[in-house]
């Protein structure tokens, strides 16, 4: 049985200002290409496409970011049980100023790579790196990303 020892969940203030932001930018994409419509029929149908990609962007975000990141002893997993990054798989965690990372987060990096996926503003991973963070808060997150390296430190065992 695996323990769980920290839940991350989403800032609910940051939550609703993601959305507001993604649901302001596609409204005023879609009103400028109906309102104000480029002379290219091109551009009037890009900017629509972009305005429904803004729109369906805020609606994944804001489903996506409703399932915390739970920390457990085995590694980090979504509250429903997807694996993120298995404890045995992460080589390092960053939490350096200028690494690409998410806003309030940390960057993980896998001894091997775990196949692409996206929760908009909870966690990302490509390749072997996984970005955690987003609409979460800062402490949290710092807790999480500390707990971690102590757990893969743990793991790796003393310096030789």
């Amino acid at each position: 049985m695996t323990e769980t020892m920290h839940i991350l969940r989403p800032s609910t203030p940051r939550r609703v200002m993601g959305l507001a932001i993604q649901l302001i930018l596609g409204a005023l994409l879609l009103w400028l290409a109906v309102m104000h419509p480029p002379a290219n029929v091109l551009w009037q149908l890009f900017l629509i496409a972009i305005g429904v990609a803004a729109l369906a962007l805020g609606q994944r975000g804001w489903r996506g970011s409703a399932v915390a990141i739970a920390l457990r002893d085995d590694g980090l997993f979504q509250e429903d049980g997807t694996p993120i990054a298995p404890l045995d798989n992460i080589a390092s965690v960053d939490r350096a100023l200028f690494s690409f990372k998410p806003s309030n987060g940390f960057l993980i990096r896998l001894r091997e790579p775990a196949g692409r996926a996206w929760v908009p503003g909870m966690w990302w991973r490509v390749g072997r790196r996984v970005g955690i963070g987003g609409v979460t808060g800062g402490a949290d997150t710092k807790i999480v990303a500390d707990a971690l390296s102590f757990m893969v430190a743990a793991r790796d065992g003393p310096p030789r």
